[in-house]
This record gives structure tokens, C-alpha cells and sequence, in this order.
């Protein structure tokens, strides 16, 4: 039945819109959809299914650019909660990352906290147990008492969650820039190990079958948190839409879940996050091709007077929705009893297509599921590149010249925000918990033991890293994006891992200003070229968009966590070596200050970011993390390091810092450098450090020849001295650079290390 818009229109005003992030055109279709006005309820419901944050409206159609298959992909995007990859023995590992942007900078501790909870309950509902966390965190200027203010709520709520769930924090990563000042960047990343036979579905089936909802009471908490991150210039004042997190509940609601996985009573799992009972009901229904009839009356709440259209839209955390077999909800309700759990029947399966909403006997709202997943508006534009981007290509580096000593600048590279030690952070996160961690936090990536669920070592170890350059990517968004994926996949490569798949967050601004959806669009189209040529697919993700605060957007920022696979040896270290041992560069030997565009160099030490960023070669980047994880090169390199940020003399003074070891530089090499600002600090793509023992040179050549990946000899390891590019330093100078670097800019008092 056709409605008059006009007298739609006069139900709801724009403000009304607003509130629950809708425009006007996408009411009207609201209507012509419904066939009449929508209720309160179901305008609120559709506002957030039809958010950004749950419907992708803005970027689903560029997410299909992604490759999502290969070999050991098991589960991918939207397939369940989180992706999950067979990683042999009978084990898959599932892994997701998150964000939490928009309520960490208005509740920085909650915001984080709750973001780490969010992210534990997509793989434990999953029936795998979470074994790992990392983090992915972008922050404003340190000298100022606002990114000081957010950086300890943030550290603070990331350690709480995870130490007091007991699931380790062993890696991540940490940038600082002024585009980040009102809306930092928190990404979360989980991952999970379970039987590939065992894997939890998060749908409905089966007419009749009980809906429970477990854990938490609900509350007002977290109202609009959906739409509050879908819009441009959230009002900092929202502290409803921040969810209040309990870390203790959330570790039983966790081991009864994973107490229930094998019991045959469950039909799905589906975990409250973003839009609450809202998003898990339309989700689990919608995957199960079954609808929902829901009674509002029988959730428990904690907080008196709630209306449906609270109960709907609360984000209270520590909550599930688990779909029983009918006859078996008795059972279920007891194992939660016994974890100390409080469960409500609150609706039933039904076969038509629809979520139903009941008040007792009064419908708060109908909807088809259909309308709120399938015909969620999509919006396709023509991306326009920032005229600004063409001129800062205009940049000229080879102008850049040496401001001071070049010992002494390597030593302000070192404590620099951007590259000094995070030692501060991952200090306040348990790392070991569990007794699987092989490689801590603080080296190219993070390794952990594989084990069986009855504690049995596989002989498998998995490689994590997260990575992305958010400067790169606003220079030059097509091969920025490219190189965070080759980036991540290199440093688990260097482990001796064999990069496998990845799941990423992309991190933008408004995406309905023509430049920003560009950067979105052709950021995408990098990183999928990248993920094809590495063999790396996209097995989950989020999209994170109006990261922007008065019309100002933080640097295109997608972070990507890469999982790697390596059985049959043992994994290799960042540094390692003997007085004796030969430091060497594989991948191409550059000295040429065109490679300073972009770089951290530049943007520490003269406040520039310009410049054309040096361009990925995808061939030689696979040529590369080939040779790093062929079976030779276990036999061969005693450690290998990524050179990234701050460029090849960074990452030997960090290899020389860890292993503690000084470098002589070869000579030869030294005679012929003309540039050696860029030399240390250029940060052309696609080169390692790695340290050898004299007598395996040789077979380093013959692996290096083979793999057609160049090899350069750099010096010897030995003594308590850096010298190399006529940078020169003692190795007690740039260990104390290093380690101290990072406090010493948030103002803080520095711990002996």
C-alpha cells in the first residue's frame, strides 16, 4: 500500500533522522518498504541495522573487492563472527579485529575496555578459546594533556580487560599525530584457537527452538552506540552511547559457552556488540533464514522503566543470545546456573521471516529481517583525489640535508614516539599468561605455540602481526595500502612463518566527501592487490568511517592483522648473533634521497609529510618473504628484521639494541655511499636485516640467487659500538634512546629497564 510522504514526513522531523543516523531519503524508503510510518521502535531499529557501523552502507560494495579464498581458509567474511583458517592437526584459528574509536574518545578506559570485550565474545561464541590479543592505537600529539589524558584510559582499559580475562596482550602497535588529536584510533584484534569440527554457528533454526538471553542485566548504557560511531562529528558529550564493560563476567560467560560448545543442546551462539539485541537477532535470524518473536518483558534489566526501544538498542556488554533446542533449555539454563549466570527465555523461532517485538502482548515492533540487512542502502561513488596530494608529490627530497650529527639524529630517531620502544605499554599487559607465547611483544611479530585442547604441543606456531601507515596512505592511498598488507605479511615472514591470511579495520573519515571515499576505494584496491600477490586473503574485518572531528579527518588509516603458519621449525628471532656474525641486507641496496619522501624522517625531524612515498614492487615483495620462509633459510639465518619505519638504520640500531652487539660497517660498502641521509633513513619497501654466521654466507648467496632477491653485506657484529653511514654511537647511548624515548614524550618518569 502506497503511503503519502507528506504525511510520513510530518511524523518524524529531521532532527528525529538524525538522532538515529538516518537521512531523510532513507526514511522514505523506510516507508515504502514497511508500507507504512514506521513506529519509535522500529525507526530506531532500522537506524542502527541501516548504520554504517552494522549495515556498511558506504563501503560494502568496495569489500567485495577483497580476495577472500585460499587453501587453508575455512570461514570468511560475514560468514560468522570472525574469519577462521585450518591450521593443520585438526585445529583452525579464528581471528578478528575491531574498532573502538569513537567511544574511547569519550570514555577512553570503557572505551578500550569494552572494545577488547566486544572482540573476545566474536571468538569465544565461535566455541574457539581465545588465546591471543593485539592492538592497533593512533593518538594525537604526546605533549598534549589531551593525548596523555586518552593514551593511559586507553592503555589502561586494554590491560584491565585482557589481564583480567587471562588472555595474553603479546603485540601491537602505537602512532602519534596531531589528525588523531580529537579521535584517536582503538583497534582490537583477537584470535582463537577450536577444532575445525567444533566451530559455533551464530544463526537461528528451527521452529519453536528457545531464544535466551545470558549475562549481564541490561541497562541504558551504550544507547546509539551504532549510529553514534556512524556520523560525522559525534558529540563528545554522548557518554550514553559508551558501554560499561565487566571483565570477571565476561570470563565465565566465556568458559559456559565454551562448557556448552560440545554438548549438542546449542543451535547457534550470537554475542551482543553493536546495536545490541537489535544486530544479534536480525543476524542470527537472517543466517538461519527464520525469524524471531521476541518478548521484551522476559529480559532482565537493572535499571527500572525501560521502554522496547531501549531494551532493543542498549549496548550492555557481557551478553549473549543463544538458540536452544527445544526440550534442552532446562540444561543449557543449568550450566550457566553453575557459572554463576543469569539466563531468560525471551522469544522462540518462528518460520516466517521476521522480527517480531512484543511487549507482553502488545507488538512494539514487525519487521521483515530482509529490510534490515538485504536492503540496506548501498552508496557507490566517484572517489576524487585531493588536489593537495598532487602538489605534495611536488616535494623535492633530495633538498633534505643532515640537521646535526648523524649519530646524534639517529639517536632522536630511536626515541622519537613513532619508533621508540613500547616496552611502557606491553609492560602493563600480561604477555605470558597461558605459557604459549614463544616471541613477546616489542620484535617484527608476535609467535605462540599451537596446542591441542587437551594441552598437547602440535609442533605448529603462529606468527600475529598488526601494522599500518596512515601517513603513507594519505600520501599515496593505492600503494600505501599495498604496502600495510606487505608490511604485516614481512614481518611474520621474518619469523620464519608463512604468511597466511588477514583480517583488516579500515579506518577513514566521512565517507560522503569525495576525497576520503577516493582514499577508502583505492586503499582497498592496493591492499587486495597485495593480499592476491602474497597469498594472503581477507578472511574478516570492520570498517570504521566519520573518524573526523570539526570536518577534519585523521589520515586514511586501515590496519591490518596478518596470521602466519609455521610447523617443522623453530621460529626465528628479530636479533640474534655471535661477535663474528655477518649483518646483511636482503632486498635492494638503496641510497637515494627520493626514498625520504614520506618517511618517518621526515615527518620527526623537519615536520614534513611529502613527497611520493618509494613504490611497492608486489614481485620482489613475494620474492622476498619467499626466501624467509623457504625450509633453506632456517638452516642459514640466525634472525632477521623488517626495516620500516625510520628506514635501514633504524632497524639496525634495533637489531644492535636487542642482541646487544655493536656493527663495523664494511668498508668497501661505506667508500661508495653518496647520500647518507638516505641510507639510514630512506624507507624503500621490500628489505630485511639478517644475521648470519660466517660459514653459512655462502649458502645465503646461492638462497638469495635463487629466490632472485638481492643480497648486500652491511658489517660485522661485535663490540659496544654503532658505526655505520657515518653515523656513530655507542650502543649504551642508543639503547637508552630507545628504551626511554617513549615516556620521556608523554611526560612521564622513566623506569630503569
Amino acid at each position: 500500500m502506497a503511503v503519502d510522504l507528506a504525511h510520513a514526513d510530518a511524523a518524524y522531523s529531521d532532527a528525529d533522522l538524525r538522532g538515529v543516523a538516518l537521512v531523510r531519503t532513507e526514511y522514505h524508503r523506510i516507508v515504502e518498504l514497511l508500507g507504512r510510518i514506521p513506529n519509535s521502535v522500529e525507526l530506531g531499529i532500522f537506524g542502527a541495522m541501516w548504520s554504517e557501523h552494522c549495515g556498511y552502507k558506504n563501503s560494502r560494495a568496495l569489500l567485495k573487492r577483497f580476495p577472500t579464498t585460499g587453501p587453508r581458509v575455512l570461514l570468511g567474511p560475514g560468514a560468522e563472527n570472525a574469519g577462521a583458517i585450518d591450521a593443520g592437526h585438526g585445529l583452525a584459528v579464528v581471528f578478528k579485529i575491531e574498532s573502538h574509536n569513537h567511544p574511547s574518545a569519550v570514555e577512553p578506559f570503557q572505551g578500550a575496555a569494552t572494545g577488547v570485550g566486544g572482540i573476545l565474545r566474536d571468538i569465544f561464541t565461535m566455541g574457539a578459546r581465545p588465546v591471543a590479543l593485539l592492538d592497533s592505537l593512533r593518538f594525537g600529539d604526546p605533549a598534549s594533556e589531551r593525548t596523555r589524558y586518552l593514551f593511559d584510559g586507553v592503555v589502561g582499559g586494554i590491560g584491565h580487560y585482557g589481564n583480567c580475562m587471562g588472555i595474553p596482550t603479546v603485540g601491537g602497535e602505537i602512532y602519534f599525530d596531531a589528525t588523531y588529536g580529537a579521535n584517536p584510533l582503538v583497534n582490537a584484534m583477537c584470535v582463537g584457537v577450536v577444532p575445525t569440527d567444533r566451530i559455533l554457528p551464530a544463526r537461528a533454526g528451527g521452529a519453536g527452538n528457545p531464544v535466551l538471553l545470558v549475562g549481564a542485566s541490561t541497562g541504558r548504557d551504550g544507547i546509539h552506540g551504532a549510529t553514534f560511531a556512524s556520523v560525522s562529528d559525534p558529540n563528545s558529550t554522548q557518554r550514553s552511547a559508551v558501554q560499561v564493560g565487566n571483565p570477571f563476567l565476561e570470563k565465565l560467560l566465556m568458559e559456559a559457552c565454551l562448557e556448552l560448545r560440545d554438548t549438542g543442546w546449542l543451535v547457534g551462539l550470537q554475542d551482543l556488540g553493536a546495536a545490541g539485541l537489535t544486530s544479534a537477532t536480525v543476524e542470527a535470524a537472517h543466517k538461519g533464514g527464520c525469524g524471531l518473536d521476541l518478548d521484551v518483558a522476559q529480559v532482565a534489566r537493572r535499571e527500572d522503566g525501560m521502554t522496547p526501544y531501549e531494551i532493543m538498542l542498549s549496548e550492555s556488554q557481557e551478553r549473549m543470545l543463544a538458540i536452544v533446542h527445544d526440550g534442552h533449555e532446562a540444561d543449557v539454563q543449568r550450566v550457566f546456573e553453575k557459572w554463576g549466570l543469569h539466563s531468560n527465555i525471551i522469544g522462540h523461532v518462528i518460520n516466517e521471516p521476521v522480527l517480531r517485538v512484543r511487549d507482553g502482548e502488545n507488538v512494539a515492533a514487525e519487521i521483515p529481517t530482509a529490510y534490515l540487512t538485504d536492503d540496506v542502502p548501498m552508496y557507490i561513488r566517484e572517489g576524487v583525489a585531493n588536489p593537495k596530494i598532487a602538489e605534495l608529490w611536488q616535494f623535492d627530497a633530495t633538498q633534505v640535508q643532515p640537521r646535526d650529527d648523524l649519530g646524534e639524529t639517529l639517536q632522536r630517531m630511536l626515541s622519537a614516539p613513532d619508533v621508540a620502544s613500547r616496552r611502557t605499554v606491553w609492560n602493563s599487559y600480561d604477555h605470558m599468561v597461558g605459557a604459549n607465547t614463544v616471541i613477546a611483544p616489542g620484535f617484527d611479530a608476535a609467535v605462540l605455540r599451537l596446542r591441542t585442547e587437551d594441552d598437547q604441543d602440535t609442533g605448529v606456531t603462529i606468527a600475529i602481526a598488526t601494522d599500518g601507515n596512515g601517513r603513507l596512505v594519505y600520501l599515496d592511498p593505492y600503494n600505501g595500502g599495498a604496502m600495510t598488507v606487505a608490511e604485516a605479511a614481512r614481518n611474520c615472514a621474518c619469523t620464519g612463518a608463512t604468511p597466511t591470511a588477514l583480517t583488516n579495520c579500515l579506518n577513514f573519515g566521512n565517507p560522503e566527501k569525495l576525497d576520503v571515499y577516493y582514499q577508502m576505494a583505492t586503499a582497498i584496491d592496493g591492499m587486495s592487490a597485495a593480499a592476491r600477490a602474497l597469498g594472503t586473503p581477507v578472511v574478516s574485518g570492520n570498517v570504521s568511517l566519520y573518524n573526523e572531528t570539526e570536518g577534519e579527518a585523521i589520515y586514511p588509516s586501515p590496519v591490518i592483522g596478518m596470521i602466519g603458519v609455521l610447523e617443522g621449525h623453530p621460529p626465528r628471532p628479530s636479533a640474534a648473533g655471535q661477535p663474528g656474525d655477518v649483518l646483511a641486507l636482503l632486498g635492494p641496496w638503496r641510497d637515494d634521497p627520493v626514498d625520504l619522501a614520506g618517511s618517518t624522517y621526515l615527518a620527526t625531524m623537519e615536520g614534513i609529510v611529502a613527497g611520493r612515498p618509494p613504490q611497492l614492487d608486489l614481485a620482489a615483495e613475494r620474492a622476498l618473504q619467499d626466501l624467509l620462509t623457504d625450509p633453506q633459510s632456517f638452516a642459514l639465518l640466525a634472525s632477521a628484521h623488517d626495516c620500516s619505519d625510520g628506514g635501514l638504520g633504524v632497524a639496525l640500531a634495533e637489531w644492535c639494541t636487542w642482541a646487544g652487539l655493536g656493527i663495523t660497517p664494511d668498508a668497501h660498502l661505506m667508500e661508495h655511499i653518496s647520500h647518507p641521509l638516505a641510507v639510514l633513513f630512506g624507507e624503500a619497501p621490500s628489505r630485511v636485516v639478517v644475521s648470519v654466521a660466517p660459514a653459512h654466507y655462502a649458502g645465503l648467496v646461492e638462497l638469495a640467487t635463487a629466490h632472485g632477491v638481492p643480497l648486500t653485506q652491511l658489517g660485522i657484529v661485535g663490540g659496544d659500538q654503532f658505526r655505520f653511514a657515518q653515523a656513530h654511537c655507542s650502543l649504551a647511548d642508543l639503547r637508552a634512546a630507545h628504551e626511554y624515548g617513549l615516556g620521556e614524550a608523554l611526560g612521564k618518569t622513566p623506569v630503569a629497564v
